[in-house]
């Protein structure tokens, strides 16, 4: 699921009227998790989302000049490809915790390149957080959450994505990691729990 196609725009303008008219869950704001094993299309669908809510609820006028719209990929929460865990750790008591008190979350980027942590990002308070990527709908921050969208797509589609988005070099690392989140997802029962169910492949709504 690449790019803009007219399927993952219809799903991403209906997940965004499903959020705008819940009620708050997240302090003042709504928390959006778009949760999968990696490689389903978690990404592309995060972004139509990001963009729907952003035409939304345009700036001009927030409190402040504050943005009303904040996306956080789990990627850059991870310490590494053994890091699934203690990103699920860093999401629910470093940035969904403060945030359910009205403060600001924060956490420190990991950068991929360097294979190690880098600049500290703050997450202010927003009216709708997406977060979004594997474990970011843990059972931890369930009571946080506006709608879990669960994005799902064939093991070996989903590992050819990975390769080809991070070379052959990592084939070994998705291997690990997928055996890995099938562990943690099913513990984590995100698939039963989800709100919306989404097919990665095509962009469409399962149920």
């Amino acid at each position: 699921m690449t790019g803009r196609f007219p399927a993952v725009e219809r799903t991403a303008a209906e997940l965004v009227r499903r959020v705008l008219d819940h009620p708050a869950t997240l302090g003042a704001g709504r928390l959006l998790c778009v949760d999968g094993p990696a490689g389903s299309g978690k990404t592309t669908l995060a972004a139509a989302l990001d963009r729907g809510l952003r035409d939304a609820l345009p700036s001009p006028g927030a409190p402040a000049g504050r943005p009303r719209v904040r996306t956080v990929h789990m990627d850059d929460l991870y310490p590494g490809w053994s890091g699934l865990e203690a990103g699920m750790r860093t999401l629910a008591s470093s940035v969904v915790a403060p945030l359910r008190d009205g403060r600001p979350g924060r956490y420190r980027r990991w950068d991929w390149h360097r294979d190690g942590f880098a600049e500290e990002r703050v997450v202010d308070p927003v009216d709708v957080l997406v977060v979004e990527g594997v474990g970011s709908g843990c059972a931890a921050v369930a009571d946080a959450v506006t709608c879990l969208v669960w994005v799902s797509a064939p093991g070996d589609v989903r590992r050819e994505r990975g390769t080809a988005r991070d070379g052959e070099g990592v084939r070994e690392h998705w291997a690990a990691w997928q055996r890995r989140e099938a562990v943690v997802l099913a513990r984590e029962r995100t698939r039963e729990r989800a709100d919306v169910r989404v097919d990665g492949g095509t962009g469409l709504v399962l149920s």
